[in-house]
């Protein structure tokens, strides 16, 4: 925790040294380059892979609900293919 704090603070005191305009000219590249379509289409096909792999991308279809609003345990949370 105290790793942490120091680490926070050192950062503060350095960001607050270089100023706005560094931090204006360090958001302006990242965006640049988060913006590019080559990077976008990477970030697409990692999020696909990771849903595959983990499951994370069925979680948006409803699962049966009790009365409670509670999943029925009984029935599984994702249809099966």
């Amino acid at each position: 925790m105290k790793a942490f704090v120091l680490g926070a603070a050192v950062g503060y005191v350095l960001g607050a040294k270089a100023g706005r305009g560094r931090y204006d000219q360090i958001m302006r590249t990242y965006r640049r380059i988060a913006d590019h379509p080559a990077i976008q289409g990477a970030a697409g096909v990692a999020r696909a892979k990771i849903g595959e792999k983990t499951g994370l991308g069925r979680r948006h279809k409803s699962a049966p609900q009790q009365s409670n609003g509670r999943r029925n345990v009984s029935e599984p949370a994702y249809p099966t293919p």
